[in-house]
């Protein structure tokens, strides 16, 4: 893993597991020592190699929602590295310990990681840095978040923009009429931002502006 250059908050992004589950190594913009991880999913050794190998220290681990594929390797990398925080929005703050709402136990392996011991909202600072901004989109999930990067138009967008596509809403937490509201939303940043989503590669709000069959004549459509 390489330092990108300085507008560039996102080191690396790092396809996880079964279900290639985007994981983020992200830049301290306090402390060019330092790095934090968004979401940490299945065999994340690729990604825990990169930062042992980087030379910067995980400041923690923030969680754009708590499904298992985006939290199943959370406890690999406390034992990497030691303790360390965990951050998720207040919605899922019991996700991480609870096999049906993490969507393990519908996945056939119950499974469980190391709870989160610190919680965010919306208008909350994110310890990443102060172009950082938290964006609650819920709708795949009740606590959803979106991780927007002001200074460089750049989102970790969790699970709900894809390129071309979007977030399942067909779990049993999921809701469609939040999804649309979240989608909207998203339909308000600036077309040059560049949008790093939970799963597949990244794209922009313009393109799917144009392309996303879900998204026509810039609203949701379905």
């Amino acid at each position: 893993m390489q330092d990108k250059a300085s507008h560039d908050p996102i080191l690396a992004m790092f396809p996880l597991g079964d279900y290639q589950t985007n994981a983020f190594v992200v830049a301290d913009e306090s402390d060019p020592g330092r790095c934090w991880i968004v979401d940490c999913g299945q065999r994340p050794e690729v990604l825990l190699d990169a930062v042992d190998a980087s030379g910067r220290t995980p400041a923690g681990i923030l969680l754009t929602h708590c499904h298992h594929d985006h939290i199943a390797g959370i406890d690999q990398a406390l034992a990497r590295f030691g303790p360390m925080p965990i951050r998720c929005h207040r919605a899922e703050e019991a996700w991480n310990q609870e096999p049906m709402l993490n969507l393990s136990a519908f996945l056939g392996a119950p499974s469980t990681a190391t709870p989160p011991d610190g919680l965010f909202e919306e208008g909350d600072a994110l310890p990443i840095g102060p172009g950082w901004k938290i964006l609650h989109l819920p709708g795949h999930s009740p606590g959803s978040c979106g991780f927007l990067h002001e200074p460089s138009h750049t989102l970790i967008a969790g699970d709900t923009l894809f390129e071309g596509s979007i977030g399942r809403i067909d779990f049993p937490t999921s809701d469609a009429d939040a999804m649309r509201a979240s989608l909207t939303r998203l339909l308000e940043l600036d077309d040059r931002t560049r949008v790093f989503p939970g799963h597949g590669g990244e794209t922009s709000i313009g393109r799917e502006r144009l392309g996303n069959p879900f998204l026509q004549g810039g609203k949701p459509a379905f």
